[in-house]
């Protein structure tokens, strides 16, 4: 019998610790929730809230002192650091802030860049690049410099990168915090358009104007999960949210 789709992320119980000097600080304290397929969620906090410390996590870069997190079937607090690197670079591409684009180097290559540490080498890269630059709208910007580029600009380079190598989850963090506000709206029409294609989107955000595109709304504070609920007018189609 056909159990349809299986969540992309679970996560039971996270318990994140840091020890610093003789200070220790909670940043998770038992979190647990899962996402589907195809959702887009907005993480939002209070600076110290945890959020950033969850969306390391849900992004391979940092593993819990206890509970357990699953990604895409993928337990990571079992793996080692080469099996994170390579869930992360097949699964997971990331936006940031700040775009992160090397400063003397091409859109096309910036673009390419994940491919060059994939263990699945592309002769095609430049073929792929190329489309997903098209895809976020810049195929006529392909040799241009960062330099060359608006910041809304730099950011749709960063987002092509971040799906040049297909994957089935985009991180963004902050993604419309260097922009103003029409380009901020321009970036977050995009990442609606590429979640109605089927892209599974989590985005962490300060600004309750950028949370509203997403679908659904988890709010963080104090380590804990305060809210977790869709947002005005999003479809009520994934069930339970809770793992």
């Amino acid at each position: 019998m056909d159990a349809g789709p299986q969540p992309l992320i679970v996560a039971r119980d996270l318990v994140k610790t840091y020890v610093l000097g003789d200070q220790t600080v909670h940043a998770l304290r038992g979190v647990s929730f899962q996402v589907m397929p195809g959702e887009f969620v907005a993480i939002m906090g209070p600076s110290g809230s945890g959020k950033s410390t969850l969306m390391n996590m849900i992004g391979a870069l940092d593993q819990p002192t206890s509970g357990t997190l699953s990604i895409d079937g993928a337990e990571i607090s079992r793996m080692e650091a080469a099996e994170l690197a390579d869930l992360r670079n097949r699964t997971i591409g990331f936006v940031f802030q700040q775009f992160n684009l090397l400063r003397r180097t091409s859109a096309l290559d910036n673009v390419k860049l994940p491919l060059l540490y994939s263990r699945r080498r592309r002769t095609d890269a430049d073929a792929v690049a190329r489309d997903k630059l098209t895809l976020v709208g810049l195929g006529d910007r392909i040799g241009h410099q960062p330099s060359q580029l608006s910041g809304g600009q730099q950011q749709r380079v960063a987002i092509a990168r971040a799906l040049v190598n297909s994957p089935r989850l985009v991180l963004a963090d902050e993604p419309t915090g260097a922009l103003d506000t029409q380009t901020s709206a321009e970036i977050m029409a995009l990442l609606e358009r590429l979640n109605a294609e089927g892209l599974t989107i989590i985005i962490v955000t300060h600004e309750p104007d950028i949370a509203a595109h997403a679908r659904r709304l988890i709010r963080v504070r104090d380590g804990r999960i305060v809210e977790d609920r869709a947002t005005a007018g999003a479809p009520v189609t994934h069930g339970v949210h809770a793992a």
